[in-house]
């Protein structure tokens, strides 16, 4: 590996301008969410057509992350990094400017190749930094995740209010990306790829076919009814295409992902415990923003809080200790193992979520609920980036956290379903408004995954060192298995 120093690289304001990077891809997936409102009056549209900003920012997401982390393996990560930055800021400039539909969801698919920055970013940090930095550098880009999504929410609040415009708050995402792209234009070193080959471009486009079906009928079961044929028509031909999908990257020389990794049980853990936590960090957002924003007086329950009181005394004390734990939890990482942390992290979890199902009358109690949950978050994004790090060969870190992100994002969607179906399914037709029960129902959710998280990684600890865990964080995975070439000796 090259040295930092000598090579000009500061490493403090690397990690800085990837993080601000990785907090542009959170900012802009979170500040729509408060925002649907708004937009379907604004344009004048359903609400199941203003759903669809979400839904073209994660279907562009699935197809665009594999390729964009396999494209940075080969080619370098500057190149490709600066050229999603670039298209994300066009596509936010056009969701400031556009007052049509179709435009607006060409932006959120523009913006949705911001989901490549962070597989790259950990591409980065594995070549350019030592060994006893790379565990709190990579907590510390990976906390972004959970704290850019905060931001979105609290920008949101700022600038749209409960009547403004819905374009203000996009101002925030065009000023983040434009600073992150001057910065990793100033500071990101340029390095040859680390892999050799192509990019299986069949294999990408069957793998974006097949997450298309899968994530089409998540997004939007809600608004076409779970028993329709087109929902479940989707669901089955995603389970088909992606079992294709399997056996064609077996057949095929140069695979976008080897098909070893996708059942090594040590790449096995890191997407699991993704999935779960997708799951559980979206089920603690939409729970806690609907609760608090609920008014008492009619449904006897919630603070009637506007947006911005929402995301500023609910959510934030969760993004601010996010921010202050992300570099303790690195090292916790370096000096106990990915495991252990993620198992603390994930415990965090089922205690907040617990507090959320049976304790939140008052706001002190949703608040700490609230910041339990994000921290639960913030650790296991920590841990997860590490395992999949010391599980994979150097020339394969990009694809590999590409994969991982996918999981985490199918989690989102997951997540984010699960908690509207479960607050829809709930409506008191007297009111208009979910029952409390409903609230509950989700967090009982939030239990459930961040449980499956704890059974996951003690799991991995069970299955001994190489088969889950393994040395402290930045060590080089071993050969997955007979017949495959060493790892790069890029971090020794």
């Amino acid at each position: 590996m090259s040295d930092p120093t000598a090579a000009g690289t500061r490493p403090a304001v690397l990690v800085v301008a990837l993080s601000l990077g990785v907090t542009t891809l959170s900012l802009l997936q979170s500040l729509v969410v408060p925002s649907l409102g708004r937009i379907e009056e604004q344009l004048d549209i359903s609400a199941s057509a203003a759903g669809w900003v979400l839904t073209a920012n994660l279907l562009a997401a699935a197809v665009l992350t594999p390729v964009l982390g396999r494209l940075g393996d080969l080619r370098g990560e500057r190149p490709v990094i600066l050229g999603i930055l670039a298209a994300i800021s066009l596509g936010t400039l056009l969701a400031i400017v556009t007052e049509s539909l179709p435009l607006l969801l060409v932006a959120r698919v523009l913006q949705g190749a911001s989901y490549g920055l962070f597989p790259l970013s950990m591409s980065v940090l594995r070549r350019e930094l030592p060994k006893e930095r790379l565990s709190v550098a990579m907590a510390v880009v990976s906390s972004t995740l959970a704290v850019g999504g905060v931001v979105g929410l609290v920008a949101t609040g700022l600038l749209t209010g409960d009547d403004g415009d819905y374009r203000h708050a996009f101002w925030v995402g065009l000023a983040v990306g434009l600073v992150s792209l001057a910065l990793v234009a100033w500071m990101l070193p340029h390095h040859p790829g680390t892999a050799s080959g192509r990019i299986d471009w069949w294999g990408a486009l069957v793998l974006g076919a097949g997450l298309v079906l899968l994530l089409l009928p998540l997004s939007q079961g809600p608004s076409w009814g779970w028993a329709t044929p087109g929902t479940i028509g989707c669901l089955v031909g995603s389970v088909v295409v992606l079992a294709g999908w399997v056996a064609l990257q077996r057949r095929t020389a140069e695979p976008l992902v080897r098909p070893a990794m996708l059942t090594d049980r040590r790449t096995v853990v890191p997407n699991l415990a993704g999935l779960m936590t997708g799951i559980a960090l979206f089920a603690s957002f939409l729970a806690v923003l609907a609760y608090v924003q609920s008014p008492p007086e009619v449904t006897g329950y919630g603070f009637g809080a506007g947006v911005l009181e929402a995301a500023v005394v609910y959510l934030l004390p969760g993004g601010i200790a996010g921010i202050a734990v992300a570099p303790f939890a690195g090292r916790l990482v370096g000096r106990l193992g990915a495991l252990p942390t993620l198992v603390a992290g994930a415990t965090c979890g089922v205690v907040g979520f617990g507090l959320l199902a049976g304790l939140r009358g008052e706001p002190w109690q949703v608040v700490l609920a609230g910041l339990l949950t994000q921290l639960s978050v913030t650790v296991a994004y920590a841990a997860l980036p590490a395992l999949v790090v010391q599980a994979v060969r150097e020339d394969e870190t990009g694809v590999a956290n590409a994969v991982n992100s996918i999981a985490r994002s199918v989690g989102q969607a997951l997540g984010s379903t699960l908690a509207v179906t479960s607050i829809a399914a709930s409506v008191d037709p007297a009111t208009g408004l979910p029952r409390a029960m409903a609230f509950t129902l989700v967090a009982l959710i939030g239990v459930v995954a961040s449980l499956v998280v704890v059974g996951i990684a003690v799991a991995g600890l069970r299955a001994g060192p190489g088969r889950g865990d393994g040395a402290a964080a930045g060590e080089e995975a071993a050969p997955p298995g007979a017949g495959e070439r060493s790892p790069a000796s890029g971090l020794r």
